[in-house]
């Protein structure tokens, strides 16, 4: 009997293990990309430039916001509160802070918040307002054109799917974030 032979028991056999580890491997993948990091395509809008750019794809890890806060200038991933496209934007507000934005400039618990990486101030004026428990302010680097906490108002914290760290393409501009 042909299927008998040694040939096709080693080819079957060859088989069963290449299902066996591409199976794995896709396991792994999956368990990667909900549990410890994500690959996030800047999709829409000016709002993080010069920083991040339409077209640009980032890798977001998953694992430290488990066990700490994000830190205030921290660009993370969230979800829309609607659906659809995620939101890339940066932590200015953490919980318990109050939150007062005025013609783009931003005031952290009375004290302005000059972080390095605001590319263009204005757009919409928020508050004062204290951030709840479990909730984030966020806003763009670019402020004239952003939808961001001053839109949509602090973003839960389980709306959070990661903090972004690396630039990864265009390769040219591979970088990690600050």
């Amino acid at each position: 009997m042909i299927t008998g032979s040694p040939f096709f028991q080693r080819l079957r056999r060859g088989a069963w293990e290449f299902i066996c580890v591409l199976m794995l491997a896709l396991l792994i993948a999956l368990f990667v990309n909900v549990y410890v990091a994500e690959a996030v395509a800047v999709k829409e809008g000016p709002s993080m430039q010069p920083n991040l750019y339409i077209g640009y794809r980032v890798m977001t890890e998953k694992i430290s916001y488990r066990f700490h806060l994000p830190h205030r200038g921290d660009i993370v991933v969230v979800d829309r509160p609607a659906g659809g496209t995620a939101l890339i934007k940066r932590v200015v507000g953490l919980p318990g802070d109050e939150v007062c934005v005025v013609g783009g400039h931003s005031r952290v618990n009375g004290r302005l918040l000059d972080g390095p990486w605001v590319a263009y101030f204005g757009g919409m004026d928020y508050g004062p307002a204290r951030v709840p428990p479990a909730h984030l302010f966020i806003m763009g680097d670019n402020r004239v054109p952003c939808f961001d906490s001053r839109a949509i108002g602090p973003v839960p914290m389980e709306k959070v799917r990661g903090r972004a760290w690396l630039i990864y393409w265009p390769i040219d501009h591979l970088c990690l974030l600050r």
